[in-house]
């Protein structure tokens, strides 16, 4: 997925056959476990974490909806350019 397109942290999402929503806290994420990269981890929304193991891994193809877009400014516009930068040297989109 391009870079660009990650949602902002704080987005609140419904993931496709999900029945609760997820609220997005970070991006481009790595599976401790599993090495595998994902685009998103979230807690369910409107709890929030509830302690080990309430934390969701997934990706943006995963997304039906989103019901609420996170904040969008300056610094995360900063942000998403070093991220951009970062795996264009890694040679990933």
């Amino acid at each position: 997925m391009n870079i660009q397109d990650l949602l902002p942290i704080g987005s609140v999402v419904l993931l496709k056959g999900a029945k609760k929503r997820i609220m997005i806290y970070g991006v481009k994420q790595t599976d401790a476990a599993t090495q595998i990269d994902y685009d998103y981890i979230g807690v369910v929304y409107p709890e929030g974490s509830m302690g080990k193991g309430s934390q969701l891994l997934f990706n943006h193809d995963q997304v039906e909806e989103v019901s609420f877009r996170g904040l969008e400014d300056e610094e995360r516009d900063a942000f998403i350019a070093k991220l951009a930068e970062y795996y264009q040297v890694k040679g990933q989109n």
